[in-house]
């Protein structure tokens, strides 16, 4: 028993990451572009003459940021941001310590930040290729454009074939057999690992004693602000990812009762005190039936959500628009908690 377990707990093994690490690493980057893509949004429709460049441009001022950041982390880390981010680094043959070799350190980088470029640009074109053929707009048919066409009807069918070798590559990971979870990593001759005590003990003595940059004052004042915003944005961005898996926590379906429980206002006590003494129930009936405010029968009768009277709609429309509170219990009100009760005679 003793042979057959040894394995598990050889140097190899407990190198070697879980395929639930190398799949949340991934999913981690995913996350993060749709989140900044959003937040440019936003600040593009608020001032579209001084921000809407950067709506139209953003895949290219995105890419130069990854490219920033992934250089940053593959030169100090020998690992991606997202590897790093899970204590994760980048392994190729005949590496020593925490530095790439020269050819898997490019490659990295390129299949890094210009693969999902050249995906999200093609999804794009494929998009409007399809608006096209939605709206019947038909192009030439020129030859380059015949061409075109078929490269782009061509696209979902190489991208289903892509994603069946991913998971192809996957399964041969969790089973052993292959050393790589992604065709990616396969091609620029890397293996992910775990980093270990002593890799993260030479990170910071690297990081203590890090030489200046030689060259001219320009050059050393652009190696000094390089490196100052891609350590900028890698601690924006770790602190981002804290703050989107709060988010997707309690906007989650689990939470939205305690959400609910969180931020709804306690429910007001029956009207007892309202009801008029010594009166016949025809009249406690008619009574019950007038509005709060004008104390005549209700016309269009309305609830406000908040505490639950029922009132005129104009009467109770035109105070909760003013005071902004129940006319009755003074909880806080809008005018999107007024519903209409519609009666079968009605």
């Amino acid at each position: 028993m003793a042979e057959a377990g040894a394995h598990l707990t050889s140097s190899a093994a407990l190198e070697q990451p879980s395929i639930f690490e190398v799949l949340a690493q991934e999913s981690l980057m995913e996350a993060v572009k749709p989140a900044l893509r959003h937040a440019v949004k936003i600040l593009a429709e608020s001032n579209p003459s001084r921000y809407g460049f950067l709506w139209r441009c953003f895949d290219e001022l995105y890419l130069m940021l990854d490219v920033l950041l992934q250089k940053h982390f593959l030169s100090h880390c020998s690992a991606s941001f997202s590897e790093n981010f899970y204590g994760l680094k980048r392994v190729g043959g005949g590496q020593q310590g925490l530095a790439l070799k020269s050819r898997s350190y490019w490659w990295s980088l390129l299949l890094l930040c210009l693969v999902p470029y050249l995906r999200a640009k093609l999804e794009a074109v494929l998009a409007k290729q399809r608006d096209e053929e939605d709206f019947s707009i038909r192009l030439g048919q020129s030859r380059l454009q015949r061409m075109y066409r078929a490269a782009v009807a061509a696209f979902p069918y190489v991208s289903s074939a892509g994603q069946a070798l991913v998971f192809c590559q996957q399964l041969l990971f969790v089973f052993g057999v292959a050393k790589t979870h992604s065709p990616l990593l396969w091609l620029a001759q890397v293996r992910l690992a775990r980093l270990s005590a002593q890799d993260i003990r030479h990170m910071q003595l690297r990081e203590g004693s890090e030489p200046e940059p030689t060259g001219g004052r320009t050059w050393q004042f652009l190696s000094k602000a390089t490196r100052g915003i891609a350590v900028s944005l890698s601690t924006s961005l770790s602190l981002g990812v804290f703050f989107l898996q709060f988010l997707e926590w309690w906007y989650s379906s689990e939470n939205q009762d305690t959400v609910k429980t969180l931020t709804s206002l306690p429910a007001p006590p029956p009207p007892l005190h309202l009801r008029p003494p010594n009166q016949s129930s025809a009249e406690c009936q008619r009574y019950y039936q007038t509005c709060p405010l004008c104390h005549k029968p209700r016309s269009n009768a309305t609830v406000l959500s908040t505490s639950g009277f029922v009132f005129c709609y104009r009467c109770v429309y035109t105070y909760v628009k003013a005071q902004r509170r129940c006319p009755v219990t003074g909880f806080p009100s809008e005018l999107q908690q007024l519903i209409k009760i519609y009666s079968p005679e009605s």
